[in-house]
């Protein structure tokens, strides 16, 4: 995972959905809604949907959002249904691309993906055409901004926690767990008094490719494209 800053990556995915906050919202009580449908309105005793409360807080996503889709989820009635479904392919230099999900037609979304794809340099690929490439990980952020604890003295507490990486930059600890020990981290962590500016599952590519500066701004406008679609809820890449 050296060398690959998912922090930098979502300092700029932040910056441009501040800018369409309304469509992020939107996608958000999707997730919410289907993280409650499948395992209950309760965030102590749902995991998945914990971690996209936090995600939606996050993101400053109002409560009364937030608590408007868990109650839509658990109210009695047969309710809307989405399909988590997984799009790969390849960018601008070759770089992998993995998009998520949630739809109630199929079709129409692996035709918009398919078509954004096709315009911007990048062509749509067969089921687990890149995939083998990422691994799912749990990642925490916590900014070094008033941390006391050097970086050696930040890893022990992080090996502790439940962890198995951290990378350091000169703004952030950016800590990657297994998937299933995110939240026992996740929790630990707080427990410790540690402010998390993350924590998210995501997926992160064993190969990163370094992209010229052209191939780069390519990639972040095929990005952007992708997640302006209502469906495609996140984006992942293999850029270094």
């Amino acid at each position: 995972m050296s060398g690959h800053s998912k922090w930098n990556n979502i300092q700029g995915r932040k910056n441009a959905q501040d800018a369409k906050r309304g469509k992020v919202f939107q996608k958000l009580s999707k997730e919410i809604y289907m993280a409650a449908k499948n395992g209950g309105g309760d965030v102590d005793s749902n995991p998945a949907l914990r971690l996209i409360f936090d995600k939606a807080k996050a993101s400053n996503m109002p409560n009364d959002n937030i608590q408007r889709a868990i109650k839509k989820a658990t109210t009695a009635g047969e309710g809307e249904h989405y399909d988590e479904v997984v799009y790969e392919g390849y960018g601008p230099g070759g770089v992998a691309i993995l998009v998520h999900a949630l739809t109630d037609n199929r079709n129409r979304t692996a035709s918009n993906v398919r078509v954004v794809f096709n315009k911007n340099g990048g062509s749509l690929g067969e089921a687990g055409s890149v995939s083998y490439m990422f691994d799912r990980k749990g990642y925490i952020a916590i900014e070094r901004e008033h941390l006391a604890l050097d970086e050696d003295e930040m890893l022990l507490q992080v090996i502790e926690a439940g962890a198995e990486d951290m990378e350091v930059s000169a703004e952030v600890f950016e800590i990657y767990t297994e998937a299933t020990d995110l939240a026992q981290v996740r929790d630990e962590l707080e427990k410790s008094g540690f402010i998390l500016a993350q924590a998210e599952l995501t997926m992160v590519p064993r190969i990163t490719v370094e992209l010229s500066d052209t191939d780069s701004e390519k990639l972040q406008e095929l990005v952007d494209k992708l997640e302006e679609d209502d469906d495609v809820s996140e984006v992942f890449t293999s850029e270094g």
